[in-house]
């Protein structure tokens, strides 16, 4: 019973192993790029908008954050169907610098 407890105490205490490296700025550059080529063919106001934020953010999870207003801007210019196919590609450029949980796919 003892050593349950000192397993469990010790559990709690550690920290946690899952912590991710930080990227380095060429590899948040990496990220924009296929952030950006996800919306290069959406030409409009919401689209330069999204475009200028793309640019401003600063981490990884800024960026992953901006794909669902990626998702929307490609849903309305093109189709869902295209903009779940074009966010899910994006999920590679993510691997390694998110936590896995986070990347999940569009269905």
């Amino acid at each position: 019973m003892i050593p349950t407890i000192a397993r469990i105490i010790r559990g709690t205490l550690s920290p946690r192993s899952t912590a991710r490296k930080t990227p380095s700025l060429k590899d948040i550059q990496v990220i924009r790029n296929a952030l950006l080529q996800s919306v290069e063919d959406c030409d409009s106001a919401p689209a330069q908008r999204l475009r200028h934020k793309i640019a401003a953010t600063q981490t990884a999870k800024e960026l992953w954050m901006l794909r669902n207003d990626a998702y929307q801007l490609i849903s309305q210019q093109h189709s869902q169907s295209a903009a779940a196919a074009r966010i899910n590609d994006l999920i590679s450029a993510f691997e390694g610098w998110l936590e896995p949980s986070q990347l999940v796919r569009i269905k």
